[in-house]
């Protein structure tokens, strides 16, 4: 529509008489009128506006407030978290494997010894050398195999330099019962456990430096006959 033709119906409208029951004050097509989808229009926008600058808000404040938040470790530090996870993982399976096969000529388990030293502090070291012989002795005299499987792990807390996290697993036992042609190995139901497992840094490095049984009544401990699970201070 061109210009001069927009001009002539605009002054058409203006010239046309008010129609019954209007608004002596008000002529149709008006200032009023005009000014009505104007106002409209600068409402809407001003809203679209202020929509995307709360969007925009959002976006910021979930990439790093939420970040930030969580002192618990719910949400703050996701490589750390994956890092301590694993590494609890890991550190429970290899406390609690073992077998007649990693006993030497003197009745250790050298194997044994070296697999848990590699993911705990040194002062947790000092602690599990002097318990691992316990371990080597129910293996030298009974036979006993056990191999441990992990389910979950959580964190329940982590900063820069420290974690804990909770981990449930169980323990499956065997031992060697005959002598000779009648020897058989007899399969244990397996242990059920639970553990918070306390991680430090080290020079850089995310280290086990200790960790105690989550304690819910029986079920949790050693079966009669066999190896003791791991506990408080003790190897498996």
């Amino acid at each position: 529509m061109s210009v001069l033709s927009d001009s002539a119906r605009r002054d058409d409208v203006a010239t046309a008489p008010a129609s019954p029951g209007a608004d002596p004050g008000t002529e149709p097509g008006g200032p009023a009128d005009v000014r009505r989808p104007q106002r409209r229009r600068t409402l809407l926008a001003a809203a679209l506006a202020l929509v995307a600058v709360v969007c925009v808000a959002l976006m910021a404040w979930m990439s790093f407030g939420g970040r930030a938040s969580g002192t618990d470790g719910a949400l703050s530090l996701p490589e750390e978290r994956e890092q301590v996870m694993g590494l609890t993982s890991q550190f429970v399976k290899r406390l609690g494997t073992y077998s007649p096969d990693m006993l030497d000529d003197s009745g250790q388990m050298p194997a044994y010894r070296e697999q848990v030293r590699e993911v705990i502090t040194p002062k947790f070291a000092a602690d599990f050398d002097q318990e691992v012989a316990t371990a080597e002795q129910l293996v030298a005299q009974g036979g006993i195999t056990r191999s441990a499987d992990v389910f979950a792990t959580a964190v329940s807390s982590i900063d820069d330099d420290s974690a804990r996290v909770l981990v449930a697993g169980a323990f499956t036992d065997s031992y060697r019962q005959g002598e000779g042609e009648q020897a058989r190995v007899v399969d244990q139901e397996p242990l059920p456990f639970r553990f918070t497992v306390d991680l430090v840094v080290i020079e850089g490095e995310w280290l086990v430096d200790d960790f105690s049984p989550v304690s819910s009544g029986e079920g949790q401990g050693q079966a009669p006959g066999t190896a003791p699970a791991p506990g408080e201070g003790s190897t498996p």
